[in-house]
């Protein structure tokens, strides 16, 4: 019934003529409304779960202390885990772990299809495991359940392909806005995580989406940060080394939290027994160390204040950050179902506000209290495993609503991501796709199309500028064709630079300058190129690398003649038709 609904809905406008950009909006609208309220009912589901597994069992159970431990702790994220197991493995398969990467493979591989049940599964099954304990977070189901809305609108209006990415993208970005109350963060996240594309058209539903999501919550919810935390700000000019310091640590355990979340799900993949038990033994083990340290259940955000206000012994926040990676890998590598946003908080506040202690006994008079590494270590870690610097600073700017400590959270940003990178090009999200033989770049799957060679897609008739050709001559030739990008080439045919429309424009007024300056003045030396047998994986990931609008093919060898130039345009409608060739081999 919805989906006749939505199409008469797409009738109604296409019969007025409204332009595509007018309705991705409106559903950009709708698709905000709908995640906002996804997001209060799946708190609610959280809660509601919680009470159930902490508070009723706890009335219960609570007098059952054999050797004076609560023993029947160790059972409550098993019990979950028995629970969410067979909707994970039975119901949508999708839902198991922390759900980002399957939005990203659907928007690279897919369309942007998503099944409708998936937001129904995960918003069931994160909440139990959430409820239950479980070392997770909630904007990856969120994030998830969001995406699949937005894929819904878009299947049921009958979309195109862009489309439906785009309102997948709207879904994600609400999800971030609705859950921790940062619209500008959702977006960010969206754009550089979700759809790899900051163009106009894609970049405007999404910050729509985004705004009603977070219109939404807040007036359900009510308008407050995610954390309170005291003013804290830049002390002195001396910390700037240390909080450049604490990125560099910050992108280490970022780092070792992504190697040993998925060398933990090859333990839990590698064992020969039926899949939907595996979350019970995860369960288990992390019912063992929830025993001897509680603090590591669900989010963690008690923790993450405590860490913040300095309320916490250092011994104990370093014992945290090694148990709480254990405790989320346990979960998610087992196959349960919640994000890895809350943990990487948890963990990059542990981390800050040791590292803080430490260097404010060293240096009292110059740095802030522990409490600001703390909040700055939280941004580090986030950055480092996500790889996604701008939407690290702005949902920690958002959640704590101070701009105070802004330059230490930008600058350790920077360095946990540059430091993550190093020791691995994935992030956790593209790591587990790489696993899966999906390697992505700019929100594509460069594995379509790595089979193939630029000399399948380059242009071989095309003009060229000779390097001695004047300003004068040039516009003369730019005025007779439709070409705008040229390679400039000696009289052998080799090549010195590229030129475009763009690099001449400032000597357009310049009169007495048409005969006197020549093509090889302008021209950009030492451009980017490929070879005719380069993969077109290799060529497009320098696309996106260099922001170019084209590469000069030039064989290989000591000779380096110009054979050919290959359009970014032309490389992305080849992928885009790779991939539909895929989905309908697939069908």
């Amino acid at each position: 019934m919805m989906s006749k609904m939505l199409r008469h809905v797409r009738d109604y406008f296409t019969g007025r003529h409204i332009s595509e950009t007018t309705i991705l909006i409106l559903l950009a609208s709708a698709v905000g409304l709908g995640t906002g309220l996804g997001a209060l009912a799946f708190s609610f589901l959280v809660d509601q779960a919680t009470e159930f597994f902490f508070g009723y069992s706890q009335s219960i159970l609570g007098g059952f202390r054999p050797f004076g431990w609560d023993l029947w702790i160790i059972l409550i994220p098993a019990v979950g885990g028995a629970i969410v197991g067979p909707i994970v493995y039975n119901y949508a398969q999708e839902t198991k772990g922390h759900g980002v990467p399957e939005v990203m493979a659907a928007v690279a591989l897919k369309g942007g299809l998503i099944r409708p049940r998936v937001a129904v599964a995960k918003a069931v099954a994160s909440a139990i495991c959430l409820g239950s304990g479980g070392s997770a977070g909630r904007e990856g189901p969120i994030v998830q359940i969001g995406s699949a809305i937005g894929s819904t609108f878009g299947q049921a209006l009958k979309m195109s392909a862009n489309q439906v990415k785009i309102l997948v993208g709207c879904g994600a970005a609400a999800g971030i806005s609705a859950i921790f109350n940062a619209p500008i963060a959702g977006v960010m996240f969206s754009l550089e995580i979700i759809l790899g594309d900051f163009a106009i058209k894609t970049f405007s539903p999404v910050v729509v989406s985004a705004v009603f999501a977070s219109i939404v919550t807040r007036t359900f919810a009510g308008n407050h940060p995610a954390f309170e935390v005291p003013a804290y700000q830049l002390v002195s000019a001396w910390e700037v080394p240390l909080y450049v310091l604490l990125g560099i640590v910050g992108g280490v355990v970022a780092y070792s939290f992504t190697w040993s979340l998925y060398k933990t799900e090859d333990i839990f993949d590698n064992l020969k027994i039926q899949g939907w038990t595996k979350p019970v033994i995860g369960g288990l083990l992390l019912g063992c160390i929830g025993l001897f340290f509680p603090q590591i259940f669900s989010g963690g955000y008690e923790v993450i204040t405590a860490a913040l206000k300095g309320q916490l012994a250092i011994w104990l926040l370093a014992i945290l950050v090694v148990a709480k990676i254990l405790a989320t890998n346990l979960t998610l590598g087992s196959g349960n179902s919640g994000g890895i946003f809350a943990p990487s908080l948890f963990m990059g506040a542990a981390t800050g506000a040791v590292f803080g202690e430490f260097v404010h006994y060293l240096f009292p008079g110059v740095t802030a209290i522990p409490g600001a590494y703390a909040l700055v270590g939280m941004a580090a870690v986030v950055a480092g495993t996500t790889h996604a610097t701008m939407t690290a600073f702005l949902i920690i700017f958002e959640m704590t609503q101070d701009y105070r400590i802004i330059l230490p959270l930008m600058l350790a940003c920077v360095f946990g991501t540059l430091v993550s990178r190093r020791l691995s090009a994935d992030s956790i999200y593209t790591w587990k796709l790489v696993r899966q033989g999906i390697r992505l770049f700019s929100g594509r799957d460069i594995n379509v199309i790595a089979r193939h060679t630029v000399s399948e897609v380059m242009q071989t008739d095309f003009d060229v500028i000779p390097q001695y050709l004047t300003l004068n001559e040039i516009l003369h030739r730019m005025e007779e064709g439709a070409q705008y990008n040229f390679p400039v080439v000696d009289g052998d045919g080799g090549l010195v630079g590229t030129l475009s429309f763009q690099d001449i424009r400032q000597f357009l007024t310049r009169s007495e300058t048409d005969t006197l300056i020549i093509a090889s003045d302008i021209a950009h030396s030492n451009p980017p190129t490929v070879h005719p047998d380069d993969k077109l994986d290799v060529a497009m990931t320098e696309f996106g690398m260099r922001d170019v609008a084209f590469l000069p093919v030039i064989e290989r060898g000591p000779s380096g003649k110009l054979v050919g130039m290959l359009l970014r345009q032309d490389g992305t409608a080849f992928y885009n038709r790779k991939l539909v060739e895929n989905l309908s081999d697939e069908e």
